[in-house]
């Protein structure tokens, strides 16, 4: 029986220092050749997803960790923030002195001073994941720098360097309609708020695809490492989680495959006769 496989890319496809194991490569390929289909299910938006993961061999992507749904290059589905949320948004992080990148399809676009100020953040960033990233331009290779037009109405999501845990906390009130969440660190060692539409998750999107496939839920696999990717396994027949992952997706996981360096993806797409 064909299934569709969803796999989350930062620390479950590629390794934190963005390396793509070859095996994963094969095992992906392999795969979509017995009939299986492939997709990505990031919290990157679509402009994140460089040539090199497409080139893989995809059937699509889930991108904003849920916002965004696209199977054979056409889009499913696209939730974005309102102008007026966005406007409000830009203003309240100017406001605070917030410096903030805006994510959306079209491209990642920093604040005025996001690469100054986020270069201490993006070296602490790098080395909590294990790598050696000195600049904003190593960690966002294609950000979009002295943008002018910073209100925008195709925004998945919108990250600001935290101060301090309370500009999360005030995120929160000031935003009761939105999402707002933390990246980089758990409670107040987030270096990262993030801000995107409410009531999403990776496992609605998967949700709104298997609808449009026509395909049953029994028939998924998912694959993740973090606190974010949890719903997406227990929405899924079978969860798998990585041993580089997280301590609480590993503990609810159906089985736990190896590390991203140590061919986890292709160990486990074995060990589920997908290849």
């Amino acid at each position: 029986m064909a299934k569709v496989i969803f796999i989350d890319v930062d620390g479950t496809l590629l390794s934190y220092e963005n390396i793509l194991p070859p095996s994963a490569v094969e095992a992906i390929r392999t795969a979509r050749k017995n009939g299986h289909k492939v997709y990505i299910c990031t919290g990157r938006s679509r402009a994140e997803v460089y040539d090199y993961i497409w080139d893989i061999g995809l059937d699509g992507m889930i991108g904003g960790n849920g916002s965004y749904v696209e199977s054979d290059e056409k889009v499913i589905m696209h939730q974005v923030i309102s102008i007026e949320d966005a406007k409000h948004i830009v203003d309240w992080l100017h406001s605070r002195k917030l410096e903030f990148y805006l994510e959306s399809n079209a491209g990642l676009f920093a604040s005025e001073n996001f690469e100054k100020r986020g270069e201490t953040v993006i070296q602490e960033y790098s080395a909590r994941k294990g790598k050696n990233l000195k600049t904003v331009r190593e960690c966002f290779p294609e950000m979009i720098f002295g943008e002018k037009k910073l209100y925008r109405d195709d925004l998945n999501k919108v990250s600001f360097i935290l101060e301090s845990y309370q500009d999360y906390l005030d995120a929160v009130k000031e935003f009761p309609n939105l999402k707002v969440g933390t990246w980089g660190g758990a409670g107040e060692t987030a270096l990262f708020g993030d801000i995107g539409v409410a009531n999403i998750t990776k496992a609605h999107a998967i949700e709104v695809l298997l609808k449009y496939l026509g395909a049953d839920k029994k028939d998924t696999i998912a694959f993740g490492d973090a606190k974010i990717d949890i719903p997406m396994l227990e929405y899924c027949e079978i969860g798998v989680a990585v041993a580089s992952g997280g301590d609480e997706i590993k503990a609810m996981a159906d089985f736990v495959t190896d590390a991203v360096a140590d061919d986890g993806i292709y160990n486990a797409f074995k060990k589920l006769n997908l290849i």
